[in-house]
């Protein structure tokens, strides 16, 4: 600074301090909105369209102006500086978009703050894609918005669809089976339906009704509807209104008794944000509500920034004593700070607007005139990429909205509220967000001042009874209608149906009044079938119907059933006979034919393995060949009763004997056994076995009158002429009496408890056979997502279970003496083969082991006579040689050397065989020379030959 007069340093010294005093504490009012900035910055035109007398229309101008002033101190060597032009809408959707008209015709913005409400939004937005400028809004939460699909659409708040998660998830954890939406007459309360419903069908949970209230009812109106909900059974309520229309509701519930001890109320977002800003004289009606809305983590700068705008919000507000910093006035600020992030990173060379194309007659509209903004692809483009941790959390724009964030739930009491607890999506509900302890909620104080959790349901408090309707026709054991004869209508209701239910409603933990009313007409007769009645359910004639029931499917399309109290499946009844062999032939029955001729070739082959054995070596075995045969087959079948008297001498054999001996024993005792249940035990068989004998043979088939067997036998291809009806064990007993020949039937198909009712009653008489189809029992019958379907259904679980179901059954299904199981599986007594080729398995293979084990010893013996034969010998001139060997005694066995003198040596050489010349029917020894000759003729000639 060498060579400036000191002057000139000491006024460039001020001028440059007074600079920066200027750019950092320059005012965001309207001072800052003045055309008075430093030549180094450049003002960027901003709109605002917001409902400016509206509570969420003032704080989040409050908001905006205390945003982009602690924005710029905060970042004041930023060369670009928003300037605001701000333009009321008057809560009118009109003037919504006349006024962002306006801003982007006139003023030539680049960007719009706001609307307020979601509907204003709908039409600025689709001037924002025309004109290519981007709107911003902070407050319009409709998911309808999302649809539009719009690339210049940011909103800088929560959907209302991210809410309905968390209301499904209280609903769920507190078991409530039934909720009714209460909602706002326009697209605001329109639009989160769909997804409110769908979230709570996920879970199971029915909407009955739907509660629409214009945001202009009068109070009458508003008290009409809340009675309508008064007199319904469900006490579940989400309410999602507007601010003015909100407290109002609840101001009525309140008058009218439905902020009482039972009833649950869950506000969604708007109102948990803004219930603090209405009249003290109107908080009492808010006791014991639940609310929803988005989490904003405490820190110091929200502390501080909630102190400082609580200040500036009295002075430029002193009427408005009780507004609160809520979720909008946070968004509205992060916003700004977005908005100016993104404008000072975006190109500020084009700040202007092109001229549009206008062809024509010259006339144009304000529509037609609206330029498209040079810079707004560039400026959506930074705004995509804004991420920065702001007051209301971390914020980011994905695909034009916020990420979804974590939901608080709190408990409005007395002047305040207590957060219960949180909902993620990673975890669902938790106390705390560090807790791993899922579905749980902190205690919570109800409507009517209570800590006990509401059932979410009650019978309605006017003075009515619930309508169960009875049938009239069927089984009098199970409902039995008893009329007065004098009046002609019903005074008493009995039966097994009957008295189960009057047990599990007297086990309910609260009282249930109700009356049962008949099925009938005036002349006592039942109005149509049981599909019919339980029609009456749907149709709201009757609130439920108790009786002998079936649960099928078609009937669970229209109405809800309760657990079965009874067993369940359909099958057929017919009667039974005795079947005891009394013929001659009774002595065959007890094995069948397989068996008998399996045992008779065991038999004939035993007889053939013990002659080969013997025949030798035993006298017993030798001589003529019919002897031998005779003595054979004697010798076999002389087993089967032990009194075989020919001696076995052979080792082999008598292996062979012991195990068949072993098997006969068992056939025997089996046959015995057999045979004596046959002619003494009483043979009780079906005479029907398949459901298809009646349909070749056409015969008849009972059904009870009104049943859906109907259904199941047309369904078999039953003509409608095979069908018989009745309506009382009596009549099936009668039918089955008739028979088929006379106008009977033949069987029956019929549900298990009718079955078993009717055995009772005819005992020893008729039995089950197949097909069984399955169904579900007899249940109670109720309305589609009625709550007294879970509470019944366990009081049926703790009838069942205890000692009164027994006595129950006992009373009305007691057995008339004692009945004979009979298993109609069984078609025939006789053993069979199946359970005895075991043994004879073993007897076979014992056997052919001896016959392998004899011939290999003989063919040993015998070994120098196969190796003497020439060469030339065929097979067949062997095979006799060898047969006639065989057929010979075996004079070295010990049972011929003790009786008989030694004979010569039984040597066989290529001129002599000894014993092969004499006759095999004499029993005499053969000569002991046999030549055998060149051509195989043996030259027999006797040199000793022994007496016979």
């Amino acid at each position: 600074m060498r060579g400036i007069p000191a002057t000139m340093t000491h006024y460039s010294s001020l001028f440059i301090i007074l600079c920066l005093f200027i750019n950092v504490r320059l005012p965001v009012g309207a001072a800052a909105q003045s055309r008075n900035t430093t030549s180094a910055t450049v003002p960027v035109n901003v709109g605002v369209v917001l409902d400016m007398d509206s509570l969420v229309g003032k704080i989040g101008m409050s908001c905006i102006n205390m945003a982009l002033s602690d924005f710029y101190a905060t970042n004041p060597h930023y060369k670009t500086r928003l300037l605001l032009h701000t333009n009321d809408s008057t809560e009118d959707v009109v003037a919504a978009a006349a006024s962002a008209v306006d801003l982007i015709r006139k003023a030539q913005v680049q960007a719009i703050m706001g609307p307020r409400s979601s509907m204003q939004a709908n039409f600025v937005i689709s001037l924002g894609n025309k004109s290519q400028v981007p709107i911003v809004s902070f407050s319009a939460t409709s998911p309808s918005l999302t649809s539009l699909n719009s690339s210049y659409f940011f909103r800088a708040a929560q959907s209302d669809s991210f809410q309905v998660k968390a209301i499904s998830a209280i609903v769920e954890a507190f078991g409530w089976r039934e909720a009714v939406p209460v909602y706002v007459d326009n697209q605001f309360g329109e639009t989160i339906i769909p997804s409110l419903t769908a979230a709570l069908q996920e879970i199971n949970t029915r909407v009955p009704y739907m509660c629409v209230i214009p945001e202009s009812a009068s109070d009458d109106r508003i008290a009409d509807e809340l009675y309508k909900l008064m007199n319904m059974e469900t006490r579940v309520f989400v309410v999602h209104a507007t601010m003015p229309l909100g407290p109002r509701i609840f101001a009525k519930a309140e008058d009218i008794g439905m902020m009482t001890e039972g009833y649950v109320w869950i506000m969604t977002e708007s109102m948990t944000t803004l219930w603090r800003s209405i009249d003290s004289s109107a908080i009492n009606s808010f006791q014991g509500v639940l609310g929803v809305r988005s989490y904003v983590p405490n820190s110091k700068l929200l502390e501080n920034f909630a102190v400082r705008w609580k200040r500036k919000f009295q002075r430029a507000n002193p009427n408005i004593t009780n507004a609160e910093m809520n979720m909008f006035g946070l968004w509205a600020y992060d916003a700004t700070f977005a908005l100016a992030m993104a404008v000072e990173k975006a190109n500020t060379a084009n700040l202007g607007f092109s001229k549009p194309n206008i062809s024509g007659n010259g006339v144009s509209t304000d529509l037609q005139t609206l330029g498209v903004s040079r810079n707004g692809p560039r400026l959506i483009q930074e705004l995509s990429n804004i991420k920065f941790r702001g007051l209301s959390g971390d914020f980011h724009f994905v695909n034009g909205q916020l990420e979804v964030s974590v939901v608080e739930i709190v408990n409005i009491n007395g002047n305040g509220e207590r957060r219960v607890g949180f909902w993620t999506s990673q975890s669902g509900l938790v106390k705390d967000l560090n807790s791993k302890n899922t579905s749980a909620l902190g205690p919570i104080i109800w409507p009517g001042d209570t800590s006990l959790v509401p059932k979410g349901w009650k019978i309605p408090t006017d003075g009515k009874k619930l309508r169960i309707g009875v049938p009239v026709d069927g089984f009098v054991e199970f409902v039995q209608v008893i009329w007065d004869s004098s009046s002609n209508k019903a005074k008493k209701f009995q039966g097994y149906s009957i008295e189960i239910f009057e047990a599990v409603m007297a086990k309910m933990p609260y009282p249930v009044p109700f009356e049962f009313v008949p099925y009938a007409s005036s002349d006592r007769k039942a109005l149509g079938s049981y599909n019919d009645l339980v029609a009456q359910v749907y149709y709201k004639n009757y609130d439920a119907v108790v009786g002998d029931i079936t649960i099928v499917a078609n009937r669970s399309l229209i109405v809800d059933f309760t657990l079965p109290y009874t067993e369940s499946g359909v099958s057929m009844l017919v009667p039974i006979r005795d079947k005891k062999k009394k013929n001659a032939w009774v002595f065959l029955q007890p094995l069948t034919s397989d068996l008998w001729v399996t045992s008779g070739c065991f038999f004939v082959f035993i007889g053939f393995v013990v002659w080969i054995l013997e025949h030798r070596i035993n006298t017993d075995f030798r001589g003529p060949p019919a002897h031998q045969i005779g003595t054979s087959f004697w010798f076999s079948f002389s087993t089967m009763v032990f009194a075989h008297r020919e001696k076995v001498v052979s080792n082999l054999a008598r292996f062979v004997v012991i195990i068949w001996c072993f098997v006969v024993l068992i056939l025997i005792q089996s046959y015995t056994a057999s045979l004596t249940s046959l002619l003494t035990v009483e043979q009780l068989q079906p005479t029907v076995t398949d459901i298809n004998e009646l349909l070749k043979r056409g015969e008849s088939v009972g059904l009870l009158n009104g049943s859906f067997v109907e259904g199941i036998l047309l369904g078999l291809k039953f003509d409608k002429s095979q069908l018989r009806y009745y309506s009382s064990p009596e009549e099936l007993h009668e039918l089955f009496v008739k028979g088929n020949a006379n106008g009977g039937i033949s069987a029956a198909l019929e549900e298990i408890p009718y079955i078993n009712l009717f055995l009772s009653k005819y005992c020893g008489k008729f039995t089950t056979v197949e097909p069984t189809f399955k169904t579900d029992g007899f249940g109670f019958v109720f309305p589609k997502g009625s709550p007294l379907v879970a509470d019944i259904s366990r009081g049926i679980l703790n009838v069942t279970q205890g000692d009164e179901m027994e006595r129950i059954q006992n009373k009305w299904f007691k057995r008339n003496g004692t009945c004979p199981d009979v298993d109609p599986g069984v078609a025939s007594n006789s053993l069979g083969l199946e359970s005895f080729w075991g043994l004879f398995l073993i007897a076979g293979v014992a056997s052919i082991f001896a016959l392998v084990v004899f011939t290999a010893t003989f063919l040993y013996e015998q070994r120098h006579v196969l190796l003497q034969f020439p060469p030339e010998t065929t097979m067949r001139r062997k095979f006799e040689i060898m047969s006639r060997i065989f057929d010979q005694k075996d004079l070295s066995c010990h049972t011929f050397r003790n009786a008989e003198p030694r004979e010569a040596s039984s040597h066989y050489s290529v001129h002599s065989i000894s014993a092969v010349g004499s006759s095999s029917s004499t029993n005499c020894p053969p000569s002991p020379s046999v030549s055998l000759n060149q051509t195989d003729s043996p030259d027999l000639t006797p040199s000793s030959v022994e007496a016979c």
